[in-house]
C-alpha cells in the first residue's frame, strides 16, 4: 500500500510539474504579448523635463500580465535571455515617458545591465542573460539623481535549469519514501518489540474509559502510530477479547499519543539523522541480542525519517522562489481546502503522523502559515481513519463499530475547530514561541512556524479527547444505532471462520489474538462434542449421533482454515516468542482435531451399532462409563482455560489429574472383567463396546494433556509428550 501511495503522490505532483514547465516556457512569449496589449487609453504622459526627478518613483507594472512576467521571483533558465521591467510614476500616480531607468546586478556579481528610456505607459525594460549557474541574481532599478527609496526597486531573479522542476520532483518522491520506510520501519520494530506485552496492557485495563483513553495514548507514544493502535482494538474486538464500548476511551487517547510524532519531528534533527542511520545500522546487524537489534532498527527507522525530512527539504528549496507554489499555499489557509488536502493525502499514505511530518517539512522552508497548517492536520486526523475501515472490513459488527466511532469522533472534532480556526491560531502563537509573524517574513516563519503547527496538533487532539471523552457511552449507543447487529446466514455461522482476518498477517501481533480466539472457538465445539458423547450410549439417542457428525464436520473445516492461517503467520517477520506462540497454536489445534476425529469416527460408530443391536451396559457398567466421561470433559474444559489465560498452574494440574484418570480407567477396565467372569449378562453382550468407549475416553483424556504439556513447554522448558495409541 506504502508503494502505491508513491505512486498516487506522483499523480498528486503532475499538475504542479505541468504547470512550472509550461509557466517557464512561455515567459518570453508573454512578456511581448504583455506589451502589446498594454493599456493604450491611460493619461497623456507628463513632459519628462516638468516633472522633477524627485517626485518620480520607481514601481512594478501595474498590468498584471507585466508583473507576472516583470522578472521579480520569476524562474529564468540558465544561460537563456529574459526582461525585465519597471514602471515611472509621478507623485500623482500618472506614468510618464522619457525617464531614463538603469539597471545594475548586485549580486552573485556586480554587473551594469544597461539603461532604458520609459515608454507611454511609463514603462522601461531591458535585457536579463542567466547565467550558466543556477544561482538567484539580484538587480536593482533606479532612476539617475532620483530619491534613494521611491526612486528604485529590487528584482529577486532565480536562474534554474531546465530539468529543475523534474529533479525536484524526484528529491520530493525519493524524500517521501525514505521517510515513509523510516517511519514504517521504527513502528514495526516498536511493535515486533513490545507488542506482546502492550496488547496485554491494552486488554487489562480498557474498562475504565479514562484509564483506556491514558493507556491508548502511552501505548501509541510507544508504539509511534495511533493507526496500529486503533487496528489493535479492532482485533480485539474481533477477538471478543474486549466489548466496543472499551475501545473508546482507548481510540481518543491514541490521537494524543501520535501528537508525541509531531513533537519530536518538530525538533530540527537532521543534522544528526546519519548518526542515528550508523548507529542504527551498528546495533542492527552486530547486535547479538534480539533486544539490541530491535533497539538498532528503531533507531534505523528515527535516522531515515529525519533524513528523508532533509532530502524533501532540500528538493522544496526552488520552491520558495516559486509564485505560483506559494500562490497555491496561500490558498490553503480556505479551511475546507486545507481539510480536503490534509484527508485525501493521509488517506493515501495511510499514517497520520507521516503527513503532519511532511506538513511541518513545509513549514521549516517558511511556505506555510500557521492559519494554512491548522486545517492540514485536522485533516490529517480524518484522513487516518481509512486505516482502521480497511482493518474492520469483513469483520464482525462491533470492529466495524470501532472503525465508524474512530471517524465520527474524528470528524466531530473538525466540525466543532473549523468555525474558530483564526481564534485556535491565536491561542497556539500565545503558548509557543515566535507569537505573531509579519506576513512575508520567510525567515521567522521557517524558524517558528513548525513548533507552532506541532503544538497546534497536540492541543486539538487533547481538546477533542477531553470534550468526548464524558460522551463515549452516548457515542457507543449512537454507532450501534447506526450499525445494528444483523443476523448471519446458518451455514456461515456453523462453519466459516469468524475471527480470522488475512488482512491482520502483517502485524502478526494482532493476527496471533485473532488466531487464538479462533482456536478457542474450536475448542468449544470439541468440548460441546465431548459433553454430547455419552447421549447415544445411555440414552439411545440416534439424533445426538448426527449432531456430532455435524460438529465434527465444523471442527474439520476450522482446524483446515486455522491451520493455514498461522502458515501464513509463520511466513511473517516474527521474533522468538512469536515463533513459539504459533508452534503452541498449531500443537493445540491439531490436538482438539484429534479428539473431535475420536468421538465421530471411533465412538459414534459404537454408538448407533449400540442401539441398532439393542446393546446396553449393566447398571455398574454405565454408572462407570457416566464417572468416567464427567472427568474427561473437566479435563477438556481445564485444557481450554489453561490455554486461553497461559496458566501453568493450571496445566500442572491437568497432567497430574491426567495420570490419576488413566489409573482410574485401568481400575473401571478390571472390574469389567469380574463382572464378566461372574457372567452378568449385559457386561457380556456390550463388553466389546464398552472396552473401546473406555479406551477411547482414555485417549481423549491424553490429548487434552498434551494441550497442557505443551503449554508447560513453552514455561518450564520440555516436558515429554505422551504417545497417544
Amino acid at each position: 500500500m506504502r508503494r502505491l501511495s508513491i505512486l498516487l503522490a506522483a499523480l498528486i505532483l503532475a499538475p504542479l510539474v505541468a504547470a512550472a514547465a509550461t509557466q517557464v516556457e512561455t515567459t518570453a512569449e508573454t512578456t511581448a504579448d504583455a506589451l502589446a496589449s498594454a493599456p493604450t487609453d491611460a493619461p497623456a504622459a507628463a513632459a519628462p523635463e516638468a516633472v522633477p526627478v524627485g517626485d518620480l518613483r520607481l514601481v512594478h507594472p501595474a498590468d498584471e500580465q507585466l508583473r507576472r512576467v516583470s522578472g521579480d521571483r520569476q524562474t529564468v533558465f540558465a544561460r537563456e535571455d529574459g526582461l525585465l521591467h519597471a514602471q515611472v510614476l509621478d507623485a500623482a500616480g500618472r506614468p510618464v515617458e522619457g525617464v531614463p531607468v538603469n539597471f545594475a546586478q548586485i549580486t552573485p556579481r556586480e554587473k551594469f545591465l544597461g539603461h532604458a528610456e520609459s515608454d507611454v505607459h511609463g514603462i522601461a525594460s531591458v535585457v536579463f542573460t542567466a547565467g550558466k549557474k543556477e544561482k538567484t541574481h539580484a538587480v536593482v532599478a533606479s532612476i539617475p539623481g532620483g530619491d534613494s527609496e521611491a526612486g528604485q526597486i529590487v528584482y529577486q531573479i532565480p536562474v534554474r535549469k531546465r530539468s529543475w522542476v523534474l529533479f525536484m520532483v524526484f528529491g520530493l518522491l525519493g524524500g517521501l519514501g525514505i521517510f515513509l520506510f523510516g517511519m514504517d520501519m521504527m513502528s514495526s520494530s516498536m511493535q515486533r518489540s513490545a507488542g506482546g506485552r502492550l496488547r496485554s496492557i491494552l486488554g487489562a485495563l480498557t474498562r475504565n474509559r479514562f484509564i483506556g483513553a491514558f493507556v491508548g495514548a502511552v501505548v501509541t507514544m510507544i508504539i509511534q502510530s495511533s493507526s496500529a493502535t486503533t487496528v489493535m482494538m479492532v482485533s480485539f474486538v474481533q477477538a471478543k477479547l474486549i466489548g466496543f464500548a472499551q475501545t473508546l476511551g482507548v481510540n481518543l487517547g491514541a490521537n494524543v499519543g501520535t501528537t508525541v510524532t509531531a513533537q519530536l519531528i518538530a525538533f530540527k534533527l537532521t543534522d544528526y539523522a546519519l548518526l542515528m542511520v550508523a548507529i542504527g545500522f551498528g546495533l542492527k546487524y552486530l547486535g547479538k541480542k534480539e533486544t539490541l537489534r530491535n533497539a538498532g532498527d528503531v533507531l534505523l527507522g528515527f535516522g531515515l525519517l529525519f533524513y528523508g525530512m532533509f532530502v524533501m527539504s532540500k528538493a522544496m528549496y526552488p520552491l520558495r522562489s516559486y509564485q505560483p507554489f506559494l500562490d497555491m499555499l496561500q490558498n490553503l489557509e480556505a479551511p475546507l481546502l486545507g481539510i480536503l488536502v490534509g484527508t485525501i493525502f493521509t488517506a493515501l499514505i495511510q499514517s497520520s503522523s507521516a503527513f503532519t511530518g511532511i506538513v511541518i517539512v513545509l513549514a521549516q522552508q517558511g511556505f506555510l502559515t500557521l492559519e494554512a497548517g491548522i486545517p492540514l492536520i485536522i485533516g490529517a486526523n480524518i484522513g487516518t481513519c481509512i486505516t482502521a475501515g480497511l482493518a474492520s472490513l469483513g469483520g464482525i459488527r462491533d470492529a466495524k463499530r470501532v472503525a465508524l466511532a474512530h471517524t465520527l469522533f474524528n470528524v466531530t472534532g473538525m466540525l466543532v475547530f473549523v468555525w474558530w480556526i483564526p481564534t485556535f491560531a491565536d491561542l497556539v502563537r500565545g503558548i509557543s514561541p515566535g507569537g505573531e509573524i509579519a506576513s512575508g517574513d520567510t525567515a521567522s516563519m521557517a524558524r517558528f512556524i513548525p513548533r507552532q503547527v506541532a503544538n497546534a496538533h497536540t492541543v486539538f487532539n487533547i481538546a477533542v479527547t477531553l470534550v468526548f471523552l464524558p460522551f463515549t457511552g452516548y457515542m457507543a449507543r449512537l454507532v450501534k444505532r447506526l450499525l445494528p447487529d444483523k443476523e448471519m446466514p446458518e451455514i456461515e455461522a456453523k462453519y466459516a471462520a469468524r475471527f480470522l482476518d488475512a488482512g491482520m498477517l502483517s502485524t502478526p501481533a494482532l493476527a496471533l489474538n485473532l488466531a487464538k480466539a479462533e482456536i478457542l472457538r474450536m475448542g468449544k465445539r470439541v468440548k460441546k462434542m465431548t459433553e454430547m458423547l455419552v447421549l447415544p450410549f445411555l440414552e439411545r439417542d440416534l439424533d445426538a449421533c448426527d449432531r456430532l457428525h455435524e460438529l465434527e464436520s465444523e471442527v474439520d473445516i476450522l482446524d483446515k482454515q486455522i491451520s493455514s492461517y498461522l502458515i501464513d503467520i509463520g511466513k511473517q517477520d516474527l521474533n522468538e516468542q512469536q515463533v513459539e506462540e504459533v508452534y503452541l497454536m498449531m500443537h493445540v489445534t491439531k490436538q482438539y482435531e484429534h479428539v473431535a476425529d475420536i468421538v465421530d469416527k471411533d465412538l459414534r460408530p459404537l454408538a448407533k451399532r449400540m442401539i441398532s443391536e439393542g446393546i446396553d451396559f449393566s447398571e455398574s457398567g454405565r454408572e462407570e462409563v457416566r464417572a468416567f466421561h464427567k472427568r474427561v470433559v473437566k479435563q477438556v474444559g481445564r485444557s481450554l482455560a489453561a490455554f486461553r489465560e497461559g496458566s501453568l498452574e493450571k496445566a500442572r494440574r491437568i497432567t497430574q489429574k491426567q495420570v490419576k484418570y488413566r489409573a482410574l480407567e485401568s481400575t473401571y477396565r478390571q472390574t469389567h472383567f469380574e463382572r464378566i467372569r461372574s457372567a452378568v449378562s449385559e457386561s457380556v453382550a456390550s463388553s466389546e463396546i464398552h472396552l473401546d468407549l473406555m479406551d477411547g475416553m482414555r485417549r481423549m483424556n491424553s490429548y487434552a494433556a498434551n494441550v497442557a504439556r505443551e503449554i508447560l513447554a513453552r514455561g518450564d522448558g520440555a516436558v515429554e509428550e505422551e504417545e497417544v495409541a
